[in-house]
């Protein structure tokens, strides 16, 4: 599994499956595989990937695939399905997939609001974001209203037994950084559906909004730091590194109060130039704050300015990935406990299977 984040994957049939996803904030460029009944995702649209060593093999009538590494199989695969709420729209028109997308198996992602005070300026923005592709390409709309939000929740859930919610947003000012959006939307979403809900926005600049997001139903926080090294950050993300490392965990200290141990996380991108040191240092300071460490391979978007930034190679993620498994379970911060969100999902990473054999 690590291998084939790092590599990614050259598809037989690219149909295959729930329909990959170019651009857009977040993750992205990968589909969902599932190997050995882990659904993880994979780059499949990355220059790497187009060069990987592995290859998937056009899936049977059973839907699954052989894994071939040159002339020799390695594993076999199957791809999720197409959900079924993908064929319907909105009241107002709008497809129900421009307003929130499968992740991996059974998670539903959203980003509410598809612009960024960060991405307006190249001065700004992350270098690795493409916040505003698929906006500019027309698979998404602007701003998801919290009522869109809701509709689409509760169809995914009736239809496609969706377990849990990923919300994620452009930061709109420097002041709630997009919790009042992430309000708006989850209470609305709970009014039609009980389904648990991940908000992810950048630390606000009140720790009052960590109990206001939890009150409008917000049952976990993701606050991502993405790279912990301040000379990397000021490279890499220009805009969002004005926001220093100590205002995370002064935010991460006071979120853990109001969610809880486990319930707060963040998202740290491997390969981007920080040490496996510098993130295993990082990632101790979290887990002793009860904050799960969410590390993942970078994964280079075509048309950001690190399209050609090379992903890390499987031997660096294995060696970060490994000690943090066991660092994580004997900290017990378990992804498998955490109500909703990425580290709950696993999909980006294979982070969740190192605890599991760390347990063993």
């Amino acid at each position: 599994m690590t291998e084939l984040q790092s590599f990614g994957l050259r598809l037989v049939d690219p149909s295959a499956g729930v329909a990959s996803r170019r651009g857009g904030a977040g993750p992205s460029d990968h589909k969902a595989v599932t190997v050995d009944g882990h659904t993880i995702m994979v780059p499949v649209h990355t220059s790497s990937a187009w060069h990987s060593p592995f290859t998937a093999e056009a899936p049977d009538a059973r839907g699954v695939s052989r894994v071939m590494r040159g002339s020799i199989p390695i594993a076999s695969i199957s791809f999720p399905k197409q959900p079924r709420f993908y064929a319907m729209q909105t009241f107002d028109g709008v497809p129900y997939s421009h307003i929130a997308t499968l992740h991996g198996s059974d998670v539903l992602a959203t980003t509410v609001l598809q612009s960024c005070i960060r991405y307006e300026s190249r001065k700004k923005s992350c270098k690795f974001c493409a916040i505003g592709q698929s906006l500019a390409a027309g698979r998404t709309i602007a701003r998801k209203t919290p009522e869109q939000l809701a509709e689409v929740a509760r169809a995914a859930v009736l239809l496609d037994g969706v377990k849990h919610m990923v919300m994620t947003t452009g930061t709109p000012n420097a002041t709630d950084r997009g919790a009042a959006i992430l309000c708006e939307s989850a209470f609305a979403i709970k009014a039609a559906v009980d389904i648990p809900i991940q908000g992810q926005c950048e630390p606000p600049d009140d720790d009052q909004w960590f109990h206001r997001m939890k009150a409008a139903g917000i049952d976990t926080l993701g606050m991502h730091l993405e790279v912990v090294t301040p000379e990397v950050r000021e490279r890499i993300m220009p805009g969002k590194a004005s926001v220093p490392v100590s205002r995370y965990m002064s935010a991460f200290e006071a979120a853990v109060g109001v969610f809880g141990r486990g319930q707060v996380s963040t998202y740290i991108l491997a390969g981007l130039g920080d040490t496996r040191e510098a993130i295993l240092d990082t990632c101790d300071q979290l887990l002793a704050r009860g904050v799960y460490p969410f590390v993942v391979p970078f994964v280079p978007i075509s048309g950001t300015p690190l399209e050609d930034h090379l992903a890390p190679s499987p031997e660096f993620m294995k060696s970060l990935l490994a000690p943090l498994g066991e660092r994580v379970v004997a900290a017990g911060l378990r992804s498998a406990d955490i109500k909703a969100g990425c580290g709950k999902c696993g999909a980006c990473s294979s982070l969740s299977v190192y605890e599991k054999e760390s347990e063993s």
